[in-house]
């Protein structure tokens, strides 16, 4: 047991970038789990914590999200508006390409009444990450790109969201819901990429 804790510590401390430390590592992912199933207060004291300990650390060895997304995402969901706007536009300082950090960075401006503005930045972020689907199923598509939204639904629903803004009326709340569910469920195709990969490879080994 205490051999299988420490390969999980190892692990999360390889999918973080620099010199992020085990404490760090294990502040990220526990922030990480309690948002995918709604505790987003507790989410938002972990990063905060993780935040200070290394303000530099990126999780996630394809999808790589900076902690100050991590931070202005469990901001956002836990309503504090005005600190997520600047946790967010600091990650896009330090990572211009962040799709994640720049969809709730619209999402919170919207929330903030800058509705043009978070217009823009919702459909750039998901125009964003079905890029970056397209882009990982493309150029690894034989080894670990094959496990990232198999069946096409992240990057249908996306087409469907970028569809509702396109036309005349944008319908707010439905759009700030499927913006949400986006922001939580491309973070979670992370771990199940991860989780489908090995699962193969267990099962192709001799």
């Amino acid at each position: 047991m205490k051999g299988t804790y420490s390969l999980a510590v190892l692990t999360l401390v390889i999918l973080l970038s620099g010199c992020a430390t085990i404490q760090t590592a294990g502040q990220i992912e526990a922030g990480r789990q309690a948002l995918f199933v709604g505790n987003n207060q507790t989410a938002l004291g972990y990063f905060q914590e993780a935040a200070q300990t290394d303000p530099n650390a990126v999780y996630g060895a394809t999808l790589r999200l900076g902690i100050f997304t991590l931070l202005g995402q469990a901001q956002y969901l836990t309503g504090n508006y005005a600190q997520a706007r600047q946790s967010l536009q600091k990650a896009l300082s330090m990572h211009p390409g962040d799709h994640v950090a720049r969809l709730y960075l619209g999402l919170t401006q919207a929330r903030l009444g800058d509705r043009q503005e978070g217009l823009k930045n919702i459909e750039a972020g998901m125009s964003g990450i079905a890029s970056f689907l397209n882009y990982i199923e493309s150029t690894f598509r034989y080894s670990f790109g094959q496990f990232w939204d198999p069946g096409g639904q992240i990057r249908a629903s996306i087409k469907t969201d970028l569809a509702m803004i396109s036309g005349a009326n944008t319908d707010w709340p439905q759009l700030i819901a499927a913006g949400e569910k986006l922001g939580i469920r491309i973070e979670e195709e992370e771990d199940n990429a991860r989780q489908q990969q090995q699962q193969q490879q267990q099962m192709l080994r001799p």
